[in-house]
């Protein structure tokens, strides 16, 4: 495994990680999700992305199940708070009260006295930023997140989040956590990337594989027992337009060609952005860990690479 620091702080994780989003917690996801993130510790993942929200919080409770025979210095556990968790008007959002009472119940739900690492999940407008900041300084004070950072902002919020550390003293973000893979990348490379350089700031995608569209399952259709009739139809078929398939196709050629996969390709792309900490990985089974992790043997030549950008450009 590689280990990278996170941006410009001390914090180093593998390049590789494992994220519980419509990963953990749902039915039938129990003991298999538990091997999984055992084998993907094993391969050397320190990583293990989560969120109060993914499962309705069950998805911490198995994250909490799977670590408890690790050695917890070993592990860097991160958490979420923004979306609603229940119908009270206060349990949602960037607010002082949600974040506090929020980051208790993630620490309760995964049995731990700490997460390494707490992301605002998406940027709140109707909270101000001072309130959110000094909150989360508060809590890294106290002990309970030892780092934080952003999910989905934009690189003026990210200036605008750092300017308010800057007047304030406060504990600076050290990560941002975006949507990125060779299907989707305008909302990543030039703006963003700047950002987060300017700001000694890693990035940590998610779904480097286009929720599974990058592996060539959806090809020739949608499998039956696929992620796409497990979760919002409609939300999952917006990812699987004509134009987005037919690039897959020949894209899963080019991976036939050079010998490798083209789930182990798409993640060893979003790996050679300089900006990239770690890839967030999905595996609800041990051998999707394996098939995913291949991705540290490929390497994408300057040949490749000018396909890739012919396929992807």
């Amino acid at each position: 495994m590689d280990y990278r620091n996170v941006g410009s702080s001390g914090l180093k994780i593998g390049a590789l990680s494992l994220g519980a989003w419509l990963s953990y917690g749902h039915k039938g996801t129990g003991q298999e999700a538990l091997a999984s993130i055992h084998r993907a510790v094993e391969l050397g993942a320190n990583f293990i992305d989560v969120a109060d929200v993914y499962a309705e919080g069950r998805a911490e409770s198995l994250v909490g199940k799977a670590i408890k025979t690790m050695k917890r210095s070993d592990l860097v556990i991160s958490t979420k708070a923004f979306f609603p968790f229940s119908d009270n008007i206060n349990d949602r959002g960037l607010s002082r009260k949600h974040l506090f009472e929020s980051v208790e119940a993630s620490l309760r739900r995964l049995d731990t006295e700490y997460v390494d690492l707490f992301f605002c999940h998406r940027f709140d407008p109707e909270t101000p930023l001072d309130e959110t900041v000094r909150a989360i300084d508060d809590l890294i004070r106290q002990g309970k997140i030892l780092y934080w950072g952003t999910s989905n902002w934009k690189p003026e919020q990210l200036d605008a989040a750092v300017e308010v550390v800057k007047a304030t003293g406060a504990h600076r973000p050290i990560v941002e956590q975006p949507l990125y893979n060779l299907l989707d990348r305008s909302n990543v490379e030039g703006a963003l990337e700047a950002a987060v350089e300017r700001h000694g700031m890693g990035l940590v995608p998610y779904s480097p594989l286009a929720s599974g569209v990058l592996t060539g399952k959806y090809n020739d259709g949608i499998p039956e027992g696929s992620r796409a009739t497990t979760v919002d139809a409609d939300w999952f078929n917006r990812g699987l337009s004509t134009e987005r398939i037919s690039r897959a196709r020949a894209f899963s050629g080019l991976a036939r060609e050079i010998g490798t996969t083209p789930g182990a390709l798409a993640i060893a792309w979003v790996l050679r952005n300089p900006f990239v900490t770690s890839a967030i990985t999905g595996a609800t089974r041990p051998e999707q860990v394996d098939q995913n992790f291949a991705a540290l043997d490929v390497t994408i030549t300057a040949e490749v690479n000018a396909r890739l950008e012919e396929i992807f450009g």
